[in-house]
């Protein structure tokens, strides 16, 4: 796969993120450019200029795991960047094809009944799972009267990354809007670096980029990240504020899927929150209306 301008981006990008203090360099007069200097990075790697320009023009194809990880030091890359860049590699290698089994497109793609069993099973807070487009692929009742917003348009195809971007519902949903839209780009980006043929995901991001300025500018910014455990505040049409924290789990059984739960501190107001949203859910199937349309 050619994939060099994603590579040039990537290094580009986190290379004029590292200050030469920060490198432990000094800073010198009339830098003209922010961050490291190619000649620097290709210094602290140990690595000749010639061959470190050669890199950042995209030639990742052949490069040993050593340089890799070299690279990856000398640009102080976190887990998640390092990761990137080593799926960045075994794409420009082919190796990805090789090494990855094929995924099922999502429309073919249901829930093992055991594993619906065991999101139904979580009756203290929102369980589903997602796969790094971040489609919503199967969820217990309490996620999808937690995500009803998500479900309610039919134009969000239950897309987090969707609902996200193209639904005025998310500016209210999320509270902390830009950095929910910061981790869903991050999220996507790192799918992207794992999985560069999936198709579904370029026409995702081919959507997004056209219809929505937040998203294209985000996702220039090549940013990755893993998403694994962390605390959010969301506010629900039906039950209001919610702090959740949550535990974002890779499913060893189904590759490129995460299965996620969000609960509450006991005791606390979005505890009781999560049981008037269960009380809710439940209610919607009566007709029942919830507490804030009565108030």
């Amino acid at each position: 796969m050619d994939n060099r301008a994603e590579v040039r981006e990537f290094l580009t990008s986190r290379r004029s993120r590292i200050s030469p203090e920060r490198a432990g360099l000094p800073a010198g007069p009339r830098r003209r450019v922010p961050g490291l200097r190619r000649s620097e990075v290709a210094a602290l790697a140990d690595v000749s200029v010639e061959y470190y320009a050669k890199l950042e023009r995209g030639h990742l194809a052949g490069v040993s795991p050593a340089v890799l990880e070299a690279v990856a030091r000398a640009l102080q890359l976190d887990d998640a960047e390092r990761e990137h860049l080593l799926n960045l590699a075994r794409a420009a290698d082919g190796s990805d094809a090789l090494a990855r089994p094929r995924r099922r497109a999502t429309r073919q793609w249901t829930p093992h009944r055991s594993l619906q069993w065991t999101l139904d099973a979580v009756t203290g807070g929102p369980a589903f799972v997602r796969n790094g487009r971040m489609d919503v692929l199967a969820a217990n009742p309490l996620a999808r009267a937690f995500y009803a917003d998500v479900y309610a348009d039919p134009h969000n195809q239950a897309n987090l990354a969707r609902f996200n971007f193209l639904d005025p519902a998310s500016r209210r949903f999320y509270p902390d809007w830009d950095l929910a839209a910061d981790v869903a780009v991050a999220i996507l980006r790192t799918e992207a670096g794992r999985n560069p043929h999936d198709k579904e995901l370029h026409d995702l991001v081919g959507e997004l980029s056209t219809r929505s300025d937040a998203f294209r500018t985000r996702w220039g910014a090549h940013d990755v990240r893993h998403h694994g455990t962390g605390t959010k505040r969301f506010h629900h049409p039906a039950v209001g504020a919610l702090t959740l924290a949550y535990e974002g789990l890779e499913m060893a059984t189904e590759p490129g899927l995460t299965l996620t739960v969000y609960t509450a501190e006991p005791g606390s107001p979005s505890d009781e929150g999560l049981r008037l949203l269960a009380s809710w859910a439940a209610d919607r199937e009566t007709g029942t209306p919830s507490p804030q349309e009565t108030g």
